[in-house]
């Protein structure tokens, strides 16, 4: 104990990965203890494995904590970044996860400048969306569950909506609270599509990926639900065009489920700080494969097996016919 506090603090980033089901999002909210975040977990561990003081997990400030993305409520992580000043004691990572929930680990650690931000500094991030094919079977089709098997045709289809997209838009639309005007609901994106499907227990799955500078609250949920709304069959496929414009256009938001933040780029402060020689680049070739099994651990097998208690896929599909596509909404 005393050792620790003579150890001293030094700026770091930890690549984490967390399985979000049952958790109210990433971010803590200090004082509404009933909704648990993946971060009261992880304060807790870090106060407990003595890397910060008991006073910094109350004022996380005091420790410059700063979390790369907020992964909204049920989302999972497999590679998010959250930087802050600890005590460097020794087998610190594995200090820390003796303290945290197996679905929550920290997978490795960097040295990093005083004054980074995990969330300022990160030029882009990539999330994927894992959902069975079935949400892109035709409204028309006989086959609508799990039997469904995604056709080239309908995959190609689905990739040509989901590559409209790319670029800069207006996502005012894509967000709650966001009026059209607002500069900020333009965001970039650099690229979105669905890969080959694959199955898993009788089910087939597809894994959508986008990459963009930064996303709004529910945005990729609601890209997602708009082209499975138009897949099905529900809305034109204008809607999309439409849907950049200054009127307000009714977006379904597809479940959360499926949602896993893949990883964040930190492009620029690798190329001034990562070969200075005093910091490594923010790169994670070495725990690639850590972070794969944990994937295959805790986060598929929870979308696979709640998809398959709770239907949230299914459910939500049956809701997308009473959206109103062809109006504005109201």
């Amino acid at each position: 104990e005393d050792q620790n506090k003579k150890s001293p603090k030094r700026k770091i980033v930890l690549l984490m990965a967390y399985s979000g089901k049952g958790y109210h999002g990433m971010q803590r909210n200090v004082g509404s203890s009933q909704f648990k975040t993946i971060e009261d977990d992880l304060v807790s561990a870090l106060v407990q494995s003595g890397c910060i003081p008991e006073n910094h997990g109350e004022d996380m400030k005091k420790m410059s904590f700063q979390r790369c993305a907020r992964t909204d409520k049920g989302v999972s992580a497999a590679g998010q970044i959250v930087s802050l000043k600890v005590r460097l004691i020794d087998d610190i990572l594995e200090k820390i996860n003796n303290h945290l929930p197996s679905h929550i680990r920290i997978l490795g650690l960097k040295r990093v400048t005083g004054g980074f931000n995990s969330k300022n500094k990160c030029d882009a991030r990539t999330y994927s969306y894992m959902l069975p094919t079935f949400a892109f079977a035709h409204k028309d089709d006989d086959v609508q569950e799990e039997v469904y098997r995604l056709d080239k045709e309908t995959l190609e289809k689905v990739n040509k909506l989901l590559a409209c997209y790319k670029g800069t838009h207006n996502f005012h639309n894509f967000t709650s609270q966001k009026g059209p005007r607002d500069p900020s609901a333009k965001r970039y994106i650099m690229e979105m599509y669905c890969g080959e499907p694959f199955l898993r227990e009788d089910i087939e799955f597809a894994v959508i990926k986008v990459k963009g500078q930064s996303f709004m609250m529910h945005q990729i949920r609601k890209m997602i639900g708009l082209v499975i709304a138009i897949v099905k069959g529900y809305a034109a496929e204008s809607i999309i065009e439409r849907s950049w414009g200054e009127e307000k256009v009714d977006v379904p938001k597809a479940p959360g489920l499926g949602l896993v933040l893949e990883r964040v780029h930190f492009e620029k402060y690798n190329r001034r700080f990562g070969n200075d020689g005093l910091h490594e680049p923010l790169e994670w070739t070495e725990e690639e494969e850590k972070i794969a099994v944990f994937k295959e651990q805790y986060i598929y097998p929870t979308i696979i097996n709640t998809e398959r208690e709770e239907k949230s896929m299914a459910n939500w599909l049956s809701t997308l016919s009473i959206h109103d596509f062809s109006s504005s909404a109201v």
